[in-house]
């Protein structure tokens, strides 16, 4: 793979719309990204496996609960350094970036906001320098879309519950020391519990044979009459909306990270169009080609800017949920689209490991989907101007 170039696209002077400390925070995961994972990623994403050895690294940069008070080990920043994060790590690798937001935001964000104090101060620590790994289960093989419908289930058994289930697509969990699971009680109710590995009938097979996201650990959940002590259940709420409360976290973080996917496929193919040579001039002097570039350059500004807003939001406590889908859907299918056309400037060399446009576009192809497809991202939007669930 060719040297870590990578050069930010700032077209609307977005960076005056930041504070020193975002540009520091985006500054320290920048050069972080290109001295430690540009040189490594592409061979992990050939050979399908995790780069464990980042995690240390991840943790030192901040990208573990990066909003998290400092009193449990986070650095206390606020949502657009979070965001900002989630941009420069998905600018090296959309499967990294998912590593640091389910811990971050599915599994760090639940035990502080839901948690016990006691949960707080055994896990977030640990969570936050890395020394723990978190996954989050609540997507079910025969429920997605509708997480309502889980099956997973747990009992009260005396001195603890009985839980029995299964969970899948869940990143993380072949390594994860914990997990945050979402079970029915015995009335239906819906509550979170921590799972810890090692704890009898819990298991998590790696699911292998992806197109997508090669460099991240994904696996499923097994329960098989997991005794889970009656202290592990997160008490501060319960029902849907504490794991979807969850996901507005990470869904906001995806907007962002999305960003940097876009931005290094437009960056690829702008460095590439003024070299290569075809008729006698760069291809970036054709029309065809600058065609694209514009079209580039335009949707990831206007992607900055809706972030950058939602941003704010979220720092005011104002951001909905259906703000939050609306640029997760938008900022996605952006990328996807700029993956795309980036590949067709490069022509055959598009589809090589020697570039990072193929990698990009495959990941893409799982953040278009999972955390909420595309076409429900889609039906959140239309329900919330319409008044009418039109997936009910």
């Amino acid at each position: 793979m060719k040297p870590d170039m990578f050069e930010a696209p700032d077209y609307y002077n977005i960076d005056e719309l930041l504070t020193e400390e975002h540009k520091l925070v985006r500054d320290a995961a920048r050069s972080w990204v290109k001295r430690e994972v540009s040189p490594i990623i592409e061979t992990h994403a050939q050979q399908a496996t995790f780069p464990t050895s980042i995690i240390q690294g991840l943790a030192g940069i901040g990208a573990f609960g990066p909003y998290i008070p400092p009193e449990y080990g986070g650095a206390g920043l606020d949502q657009i350094s979070y965001g900002l994060i989630m941009q420069e790590i998905e600018r090296g690798d959309s499967g990294v970036r998912s590593t640091a937001s389910v811990q971050s935001s599915l599994v760090m964000y639940p035990i502080w906001k839901y948690g016990s104090e006691a949960q707080r101060k055994k896990y977030l620590p640990k969570l936050a320098s890395g020394e723990y790994m978190g996954c989050f289960g609540l997507t079910e093989p025969d429920h997605g879309s509708n997480p309502a419908g889980m099956t997973t289930h747990f009992k009260d058994a005396g001195d603890h519950y009985l839980l029995n289930g299964a969970k899948l697509w869940i990143s993380n969990a072949p390594f994860a020391q914990i997990a945050v699971v979402w079970a029915k009680d015995e009335s239906g109710r819906i509550h979170g519990l921590i799972v810890e590995r090692g704890m009898e009938g819990f298991s998590t097979p790696e699911t292998h044979n992806k197109w997508s996201l090669r460099a991240s650990a994904t696996g499923e959940l097994i329960f098989d009459n997991v005794k889970v002590p009656k202290d592990h259940i997160l008490p501060g709420r319960s029902g849907l909306g504490a794991p979807l409360s969850c996901l507005d976290s990470a869904r906001y973080g995806i907007a962002w990270g999305a960003i940097g996917a876009a931005m290094d496929c437009y960056d690829t193919a702008l460095r590439y169009a003024k070299e290569r040579i075809q008729f006698d001039k760069p291809i970036a002097g054709t029309q065809l080609q600058q065609k694209k570039l514009a079209e580039m350059i335009t949707e990831i500004t206007k992607a900055q800017l809706l972030a950058w807003r939602l941003g704010v939001l979220r720092d005011q406590g104002k951001a909905t949920s259906a703000q939050i889908s609306m640029a997760k859907r938008n900022n996605v299918a952006m990328a996807i689209t700029i993956a795309r056309e980036a590949r067709q400037v490069l022509g055959g060399m598009g589809i090589t490991g020697e570039y990072s446009i193929m990698r990009h576009m495959m990941n893409l192809e799982s953040v278009i989907t999972y955390e909420g497809t595309h076409d429900i991202h889609l039906l959140i939007t239309g329900m919330d101007i319409t008044g009418i669930a039109a997936f009910k």
